[in-house]
């Protein structure tokens, strides 16, 4: 099997304002392998979101070039792009997009509801993936019941639930105080060692130093890519 997941080669992401022409991402050139674990950083205004939605296929690029897993998503509409989203990716944002009146068990079925999976197989998964997380105690509460760093684990276990290639995490532990950032990020890294390919968005170097390669952004470009064993921070 190819190792590479995604393969961006001139992206680029235009928008108008007014009589100007913003290039939010600027002829990025970017490749991802399958189970890396990536820290994507920058200031506001770097493009680091822009290249979140893009990745994600929320967004598409203005011109260049998006491989994943294989497809040319670059050109796909909307229906395809929601297609591979539901398939291809695990969200994790800051603001955890839990549902209040849905326990557990049914925030982290609800991907599987939309990709028509039946009633039985989604109870099973979804007990799964929130025992991965530590939950397996917690799946009738709901998200009003929990915690912070729990809301965050039920978070995380419904963007498992599709086994996706990637995780992508938005700030994932931006809402959350400094001991349960570190809780979060261990689970994270136990996910990255069992073979999840993870890229996250954070501006905090702490958490960013958690993973093993850290683009940094600016004015829509790569500023650089670093490959290395940073020193974890888990258990500091």
């Amino acid at each position: 099997m190819d190792e590479t997941l995604i393969r961006m080669r001139s992206l680029c992401r235009y928008y108008e304002m007014g009589d100007q022409q913003v290039r939010a991402l600027d002829n990025i050139d970017l490749t991802f392998l399958r189970s890396e674990y990536v820290a994507i950083m920058g200031p506001s205004g770097s493009g680091k979101s822009t290249l979140m939605n893009i990745i994600g296929c929320l967004d598409t690029p203005s011109s260049g070039t998006y491989d994943l897993n294989g497809e040319n998503v670059a050109d796909m509409d909307d229906d395809e792009l929601a297609r591979i989203r539901n398939r291809e990716i695990g969200f994790v944002f800051q603001t955890f997009n839990l549902l209040p009146r849905l326990n557990c068990l049914r925030n982290v079925e609800l991907p599987l509801i939309y990709a028509g999976v039946d009633a039985d197989e989604r109870q099973q998964r979804a007990l799964d993936a929130l025992q991965r997380v530590g939950l397996g105690d917690r799946v009738s509460h709901k998200p009003t019941e929990l915690s912070g760093g729990q809301i965050q684990r039920v978070a995380i276990a419904r963007a498992l639930i599709n086994n996706p290639s990637i995780i992508l995490a938005d700030e994932p532990t931006g809402n959350l105080d400094t001991a349960t950032s570190r809780d979060i990020m261990a689970i994270f890294s136990e996910l990255s060692d069992s073979g999840n390919t993870i890229l996250l968005i954070t501006h905090e170097e702490e958490i960013a130093h958690y993973t093993r390669r850290i683009i940094r952004m600016r004015d829509g470009k790569i500023e650089s890519d670093s490959t290395a064993q940073h020193q974890s921070q888990q258990g500091a």
